[in-house]
């Protein structure tokens, strides 16, 4: 059997064989295989779509115009709920508290601004997708890396629970009918918005480009003729101004947590900046400048929309409170109360209007779809850290689609398993939003000023006539504008990740810092576990081969078409001894099939080995160590035969004993096992084909016919059994196989 090496059994290190004319084999080669699209579930086609092929990633890079939909809608839509968190705090020490508001979103629009120009730099130095992760990783070590994978993925979470609350939100605030169905609603949009992501980048932002754009323009539109209204005198009253407030007493102190409290709430409006740094590689070519341009606009848009909604909300007397029950006179037991957006859009254009649902419809719409920000941004997270080696590898497995699949359904399920938790409720899933992103946001600046500084102590270290050339000037002056941006940025993010602690903590902030030392703690100990097993199987020289034979064991229970198919294949692949190994359990058993096995003529020698004990492993292991004893180091190929089925329930019902089978004699050194599959019938539900009647009829003294009228296996007299009409399938043996193999 020739197998590219030369076994030896003095330990000699293997050599690659030599061909028949002397010549030296190739030691690789490219095969040249005709590509053909793998066959799916029908149901996963209509789902998901057709596979797409690797050479087809270039055509579903995005635009500009695509781009800002699929990164930019988390930061966009979080205006529609950053100004209502914002007046719902400051209400809570009474409606005189709402003159703090402009100043507070002026600090956060001031925020944004800094942290925009931040990532603009972050994108031109470390434009492989990895954002502010590679940043640490690369700037701060291995630990602070770790916290910000942890911070961001543990963010990404909370963004889908947090915007697809919100939107179910408005949606109740439209149809107060559905408020019962609050969280069925959730996880439906969860699973939709998850469905919608696996048919790939392109078709979500083909899907996603529209509700986007329109909210922009409705907003937009609301915002432009409110400010109009009030310039001509008419302005736009929100329906909750008649009610007043019970407000709380405060101290001093109480009142300067409270403002801080309102400007960490609004800062939620920077969620999501991120997302564009972390995902620079889907963005067509220029891809730096092109990042970097969707960012700006995304940056402009949410500035403008944020202002304009709280300036609308102060002079439309917008009350929105925590508890809509200290709202005097509002029926808090019968009536939901409606978000702020609802209350601006009925207040400018009239309640029930068609612009009213339309802002309505819009806003809803992207608030879900900003939960997309996340399915773009988590999986290529999660496939940077599984690239290296903090994830599992399977998260850095790109699905049919040209996705990652498996990153974008974990991050669905532990979001629907918050919303449930939570009820879907908004004004509690957002005590834990912005933590992480805030952590992110502060590691990543400060890796930043550290790469800035890296880059200017290399240019100190050059000779006055290098430093005079004009490239190293201007890459100079990149540097220090790149580390007096991101020190501002980083004195901001701190300040507000302080602020943001203190103001959260206890309002259930203490599970987010919670679970990102313990997802930290996790990803490091999975890398710890994949450098182990890299160093345990890495490639040396000293590796030798020392088999000095080749054996064969087919597993027999009965005699059935699934263990003929199996006695096929390993008669085709020619072993050096070939076995068919029954452990009889009851000495009928043994018997029977020993009567069968001579009556077919099977052309393999039959050893019955009986167990007492009613074990099936034990016994074969011990067979091959006796074999071994006696005629040396042998590799031993272990033919089982598996059903391949096509409803799940099968699976509890078949396969069990072979699966046990295969795991204890994998734990012996020089066994391998080959799974040798039978289609039952239903498994054309799944895969749309049956096996073939019986394998290896030419093999076995029985010629194949072409109409699939194929006997079984005959004995001394004939035909022992039926014909057979099934569909020939399954893989036909090769032509060398088909020559008189002697019986061992």
């Amino acid at each position: 059997m020739s197998r590219g090496v030369t076994n030896d059994s003095s330990g000699t290190a293997a050599t690659p064989a030599s061909a028949a004319d002397g010549t030296r084999e190739p030691l690789s080669a490219t095969a040249e295989v005709p590509a053909a699209a793998p066959e799916t579930p029908i149901a996963k086609r209509i789902l998901i779509g057709d596979p797409l092929a690797t050479t087809n990633a270039d055509e579903h890079l995005l635009p500009k115009r695509m781009a800002l939909p699929i990164f930019a809608s988390d930061a966009l839509s979080s205006v529609a709920y950053a100004p209502q968190e914002l007046l719902m705090i400051l209400l809570i020490g009474g409606t005189a508290f709402l003159a703090f508001s402009p100043w507070i979103a002026a600090a956060v629009v001031l925020l944004l601004i800094v942290i925009v120009l931040s990532y603009r730099q972050l994108i031109k130095a470390y434009p492989s997708g990895g954002g502010d992760y590679e940043v640490a990783r690369k700037n701060l070590g291995e630990v602070p890396a770790v916290i910000v994978a942890s911070a961001l993925l543990v963010d990404y979470v909370l963004t889908v629970s947090v915007s697809v609350a919100s939107g179910v939100d408005n949606i109740i605030s439209a149809l107060p009918v559905l408020n019962n169905w609050r969280v069925e609603l959730a996880v439906a949009f969860v699973v939709l918005i998850v469905v919608v992501n696996l048919r790939g980048v392109r078709e979500a932002s083909r899907a996603f480009a529209i509700p986007t754009y329109v909210f922009i323009g409705s907003v937009a539109v609301m915002i432009v003729v409110g400010i109009v209204r009030i310039v001509v005198g008419a302005a736009p009253v929100a329906s909750s101004a008649q009610y007043a407030v019970h407000a709380e007493s405060l101290t001093q102190a109480a009142v300067i947590l409270l403002i801080l409290r309102a400007f960490s709430s609004g800062c939620s409006a920077l969620t999501g900046i991120e997302a564009v740094s972390n995902g620079v590689q889907a963005f067509r070519r220029p891809k730096i400048r092109n990042a970097q341009t969707t960012l700006a606009m995304m940056g402009t848009i949410a500035a403008l929309l944020l202002s304009g909604l709280v300036l609308l909300a102060l002079v439309s007397g917008v009350h929105y409170a925590e508890n809509p029950c200290d709202l005097v006179g509002f029926s808090c037991q019968t009536t939901p109360q409606p978000s702020l957006m609802a209350q601006l859009a009925a207040a400018t254009f009239g309640m029930n209007s068609i612009p009213f649902f339309i802002i309505q419809a819009a806003t809803a719409v992207v608030l879900l779809l900003a939960a997309n920000t996340a399915f773009n941004g988590f999986p290529l997270l999660g496939s940077v850290l599984a690239r290296d080696g903090y994830a599992p590898k399977a998260l850095n497995t790109r699905g049919d689609r040209l996705v990652y699949s498996n990153g974008m359904i974990i991050l669905g399920v532990i979001a629907i398993a918050v919303l449930v938790i939570y009820q879907a409720n908004l004004t509690n899933l957002i005590q834990l939003y912005i933590i992480g992103v805030f952590v992110s946001f502060t590691l990543g600046q400060i890796g930043m000023i550290r790469h800035w500084i890296r880059g200017l102590r290399r240019i100190r270290g050059l000779t006055p006539q290098e430093r005079a050339g004009k490239d190293v000037r201007s890459e100079a002056f990149a540097n220090r504008k790149g580390l007096v941006i991101n020190s501002l940025g980083a004195t901001m993010t701190i300040i507000v990740l302080i602020i943001v602690t203190i103001t959260k903590f206890t309002h259930g902030a203490w599970l987010v810092f919670l679970a990102i030392p313990l997802l930290s703690f996790l990803m490091m100990g999975v890398y710890r576990y994949y450098r182990d097993v890299e160093h345990e199987i890495r490639m040396d020289d000293r590796l030798h081969f020392g088999s000095s034979g080749d054996v064969a064991i087919v597993l027999v229970n009965k005699l059935q078409k699934p263990v003929v198919k199996a006695i096929d294949y390993a008669l085709a692949a020619k072993h050096d001894k070939t076995f068919a190994i029954h452990v009889a359990v009851t000495k009928e058993e043994a018997d029977a099939l020993r009567h069968d096995w001579e009556e077919h003529g099977i052309p393999m020698q039959l050893v019955t080995i009986e167990s007492p004990f009613r074990t099936y492993a034990s016994p074969v292991i011990s067979f091959i160590e006796h074999y071994r004893e006696k005629h040396g180091s042998s590799v031993v190929t272990v033919y089982l035969p598996q059903y391949i089925v096509g409803h799940w329930w099968e699976t509890v019902l078949h396969n069990r004993r072979a699966r046990r089978i295969a795991q204890q004699l994998m734990l012996v050194h020089g066994v391998t096992i080959t799974l040798v599959p039978w289609l039952l019938d239903s498994s054309e539900l799944i895969y749309g084909r049956r096996s073939r009647p019986l394998p290896g009829q030419e093999r076995a003294g029985r010629p194949y016919s072409p109409l699939g009228d194929l006997d079984q296996y005959g004995g001394k007299g004939g035909p022992a059994g039926t014909a057979s009409t099934r569909p020939a399938r399954g893989a036909v043996a090769s032509d060398a196989a088909k020559s008189d193999h002697p019986v061992h």
